[in-house]
């Protein structure tokens, strides 16, 4: 990879500017962490800086006005990672205001602080930079990266999650600073590149889930590419699919498609099918729950009367066999409803597949990631990426901002 390293920097004594992706799910009911995956994620660097004497400021986000539920301070963040370090991680309730400039200027060697919650500042949600756009020479002018840049000697990026953002904490302080990667972004660029770039074949792509853009979104790449030798649908994907291939799925199924403005994907379907007829596996069985029992159909019976929530038996065989056979297999989107107890065959069966084969395997995505977690071990597989947006795009061969900030 083309962007320097935190190896190259010589940090003890220097003020570093950390940017992380510690977004977590929040717990409705307490306000609480529910899943420290991101947070555990990002202590590599964070160790490496604060040992190597690098006086560290972390600056993360932490919900968004998308997901405003989750829109609350950082202090908790602080709390668990000064936990799993063994180490304090000082945190103070501001961003870049005179009080945060103060403690960073107060830092000692090693010190850590962790300053709120990016999104409390305008320019750093999501609507801001939909509907403002700013340039990279724009960026330098935020209150955001003019409060902070003249603070510090380096700014290092870990943040690959938020990689598809154009935002000034992800993409304004690489003019400004000399900047590197962190260990993570190596990691996640790595793998990924490797995946686009030099799969071991035959490489399998399983797509399912109910967030159907991102699978659609790189379908027309890796199979245009030459990525994908075959591609595995199933959840509501697999149920455009089949939708498109002249299947009625029945009345409950077709009208929870067409409730999520969904159906609009399946001329999107029906074109890949076209154009790639023998690489895309469809359904060959399905799955509704009624009254807690599981009752399985043959495509060729349907419509069914109740909500198709899972692949079949039939289905669950051959995409195992797949996954045993594939060189490379790459997951986005669960096979079904798998919190629903009945519903959860497929996706509870598909990640055993993908845990137990020698193929290289690599998942992405919060329903993915969430699901693999669920039922097996995640260090039996090779890469768990953080990203989802960041990932989809990456794959599918879109730029990602924070990329071309480092001039990659």
């Amino acid at each position: 990879m083309s962007i320097r390293s935190i190896d190259d920097l010589e940090v003890g004594g220097k003020r570093v500017l950390l940017r992380v992706d510690i977004n977590s799910p929040i717990d409705p009911s307490t306000g609480r962490i529910a899943d420290e995956n991101r947070i555990e994620q990002s202590l590599p660097t964070i160790r490496d800086l604060a040992d190597r004497g690098a006086r560290l400021v972390i600056i993360c986000h932490q919900g968004d006005t998308l997901d405003y539920h989750n829109l609350v301070g950082v202090g908790q963040h602080a709390e668990r990672l000064a936990a799993k370090l063994g180490r304090p991680v000082g945190f103070i309730d501001d961003v870049a205001g005179p009080a945060a400039r103060d403690r960073i200027t107060a830092l000692g060697d090693g010190d850590i602080l962790l300053l709120d919650n990016l999104r409390y500042l305008t320019e750093e949600v999501s609507t801001f930079e939909r509907d403002v756009k700013l340039s990279v020479e724009q960026m330098a002018h935020t209150y955001l990266v003019r409060s902070l840049a003249p603070l510090f000697d380096f700014y290092v990026n870990d943040a690959f999650a938020a990689a598809h953002r154009a935002s000034p904490s992800m993409i304004g302080f690489q003019p400004l600073l000399p900047s590197a990667a962190g260990r993570l972004l190596e990691a996640e660029v790595t793998a990924i590149t490797s995946l686009i770039e030099d799969p071991r074949r035959p490489a399998v792509f399983l797509l399912g889930g109910l967030k159907v853009s991102d699978g659609f979104s790189m379908m027309g790449r890796v199979l245009a590419d030459g990525l994908a030798d075959r591609v595995l649908t199933s959840g509501v994907l697999g149920e455009i699919f089949l939708t498109a291939s002249g299947v009625d799925l029945g009345e409950p199924t077709t009208a929870f498609i067409a409730s999520r403005d969904l159906t609009r994907y399946v001329a999107v379907a029906a074109g890949l099918l076209a154009d790639h007829p023998d690489r895309i596996a469809l359904p060959l069985d399905v799955a509704v729950v009624a009254d807690g029992v599981r009752r399985e159909l043959p495509v060729a019976a349907l419509p069914a009367g109740r909500l198709i929530v899972d692949i079949g038996a039939a289905t669950i065989s051959a995409f195992e066999a797949e996954i045993a056979a594939a060189g490379t297999v790459f997951v986005n989107g669960p096979a079904g409803a798998y919190e629903q107890e009945g519903a959860d065959l497929g996706t509870r069966r598909l990640w055993a597949a993908v845990a137990a084969t020698d193929a290289t395997t690599l998942i992405g995505g919060g329903d993915t990631v969430a699901s693999a977690r669920k039922f097996v071990d995640t260090a039996k597989i090779d890469h768990v990426s953080t990203g989802g947006g960041a990932l989809i795009r990456f794959v599918s061969g879109q730029p990602l901002p924070l990329l071309e900030a480092f001039g990659v």
